[in-house]
This record gives C-alpha cells, sequence and structure tokens, in this order.
C-alpha cells in the first residue's frame, strides 16, 4: 500500500506540472494587460510600467513560470491583483464558506439518495418505480437556475419563511442556509438517485445474487449483505470524485445568496480579470481532483480486497 501510494504521489507531479503550464500560457497569451485593466485606459505609460514592475509582469516569461511553480509548491500565490488581499488567506476564508454551504446537504443528500436508490430498485417495474424515475428525469431537465430564482421567489421573498440573501458565521448565520440547503438537495436527487438506481438494478441480475437466493438467504440479506456491499465502488466513485467540488461550493447559489465563497470568488475574479485568483484556483483544483482519485483507489481495495493496487 504504501508503495502504491508512493508511486501514485509521484504520478501525480508531471500532471500538475502540465496543468500549471498549461494554465499559465492561458493566462498570459488571452486578455489585456492586468496592469492596463486595473488602472484604466487612461493611465500613463508610467504608471502602467511601474505597476507591471511591482507585479513582476516585467519579468521573462520563464521567470514568471518559475515564479508560479514556486506559488504552487509553497502555496502561497500572491496577491490579489484588484483588492491586494493574500490569496492563500482568501482562499482558506472561501473554502470554509463554501464547504459550510455543501458539506451538510452533500452527507444528507448522499445517505438519503442511496437509500432512495436502492428503494426504488427493490421496486423495480413497480408503479412506484415508474412514477419516480418520471419525476426524476423532469426534475433533472429543469435548470438549476429556475429552482434557485422559484425558491426565492416562493419560500424566501413571498412566503417569507428564509432570508433572501446573506451570510453570517456560528449558528446564527445556519438560518441564510437553510434554503440554499433544501436548493442542493432537491437539485442533487434526481442524477443521485438514477445513477444508484441504476447500479443497484445491475447488481440485482449478478450471479451471485441468484446463487444466495438459492441457498435460502433471506431478501434482506441479500440486499444488505450482498448488493449493496458490492454497488459501493461505483457509488464511491461517484461520491469521492464529488469532493473536490465542494470546496468550490455552487456557483450559482453563492452568488445568488450573497455568500462569499470560494464560488463567488472566482465568479468576481472572472468578471474583474483578477488573473492571480483564477490561476490559483484553477490549480488547486487539480490538486485537489488528483488526491481524491487516489482515495478513491485506495478505498476500492478497503470497500472490495478483490481489487488489487498495482
Amino acid at each position: 500500500m504504501g508503495a502504491y501510494v508512493a508511486r501514485r504521489l509521484l504520478q501525480m507531479i508531471p500532471i500538475i506540472l502540465g496543468v500549471a503550464a498549461l494554465v499559465f500560457m492561458l493566462f498570459t497569451s488571452v486578455g489585456e494587460d492586468p496592469a492596463l485593466v486595473a488602472l484604466g485606459q487612461h493611465a500613463t505609460p508610467e504608471a502602467i510600467a511601474d505597476l507591471r514592475a511591482e507585479w513582476g509582469l516585467d519579468q521573462p516569461l520563464w521567470m514568471q513560470f518559475l515564479d508560479f511553480l514556486r506559488q504552487i509548491a509553497t502555496f502561497d500565490y500572491g496577491r490579489s491583483f484588484n483588492t491586494g488581499e493574500q490569496l492563500t488567506d482568501m482562499f482558506r476564508q472561501g473554502a470554509l464558506v463554501s464547504l459550510s454551504l455543501t458539506v451538510f446537504p452533500f452527507l444528507l443528500g448522499t445517505l438519503t439518495n442511496v437509500a432512495l436508490g436502492l428503494l426504488i430498485a427493490y421496486f423495480r417495474g413497480s408503479l412506484l418505480d415508474r412514477i419516480s424515475t418520471a419525476i426524476f428525469v423532469g426534475s433533472m431537465s429543469i435548470s438549476y437556475l429556475v429552482y434557485i430564482i422559484a425558491f426565492q421567489y416562493l419560500l424566501a421573498y413571498k412566503a417569507g419563511v428564509f432570508p433572501i440573501q446573506g451570510y453570517e458565521t456560528g449558528l446564527a448565520g445556519v438560518r441564510y442556509l437553510l434554503l440554499p440547503w433544501i436548493i442542493i438537495l432537491v437539485v442533487s436527487a434526481g442524477p443521485d438517485i438514477r445513477i444508484y438506481r441504476t447500479v443497484f438494478l445491475d447488481e440485482t441480475q449478478a450471479d451471485y445474487v441468484r446463487t444466495a437466493f438459492a441457498k435460502g438467504a433471506s431478501e434482506a440479506s441479500v440486499i444488505f449483505r450482498h448488493i449493496l456491499k458490492n454497488a459501493l465502488i461505483p457509488i464511491l466513485t461517484h461520491v469521492v470524485i464529488s469532493i473536490p467540488f465542494l470546496i468550490l461550493g455552487a456557483f450559482l447559489m453563492e452568488r445568488f445568496f450573497s455568500i462569499p465563497g470560494v464560488g463567488d470568488i472566482m465568479i468576481t475574479a472572472i468578471n474583474t480579470g483578477d488573473f492571480p485568483i483564477l490561476k490559483g484556483l484553477t490549480v488547486l483544483i487539480a490538486i485537489a481532483y488528483a488526491v481524491f482519485n487516489l482515495i478513491t483507489d485506495l478505498l476500492y481495495a478497503w470497500v472490495d480486497p478483490r481489487v488489487q493496487l498495482s
């Protein structure tokens, strides 16, 4: 196990270097001069040159790239072009806010959706199965934005049950998160339950299920000791790979509810052309994705001893 982890970590290095090179080339070859964007069209050449020197944009590209690699290695991504704030602190604070928005509905939704997927698969072909499938397909056809606007209008604006916008730390802030949590649970239910239902239905057709019934095993035993256990690998794949995106939060959700998470930070950076934020977040997402891919493989071996790590 230790050798496998070490080998995978070494394999991540060229991947991260490739992502860093691609991100660097993209952000240095597109868009206007960041100094010109920050100072405006009427800025003097001297002011632009001074700001470029302050931000290190007057250095050769290879030196800028080496500095970018240093930032990735030390997790010190410099400062925002627009606010001057230290990006590491900005990302940390934004990640905590995004996690407060996404972790609870993610955990509750995962447990609930797995249970519902198993229940619907158990009643496959029944009226419950057909109605629930139609509902979930219909819910998946509706835009995320429609859910946000409709729930905000009906439950926050008209009914006044929830605050329309805002964010506070601590327990007092839960009232601002309740409506976003409800929306996330509703939006995730359709695609997640359909995936889990399909996984469970595939398992019910396997030979070991027929063998277990032939040996006289009860239906509950087959479902919970065999089908659920053997379905854990595709479920883990879907769940664990979703975790890095919890840090990003829900972009539209944070924007519409004025929640200052990472998604809101990224959208603001896109609108203002704050390249250090965009470069840093893009690389962090790639690193998180690679790390959780490794965690997924390790969980495979833990869940199913037949899986060989090589």
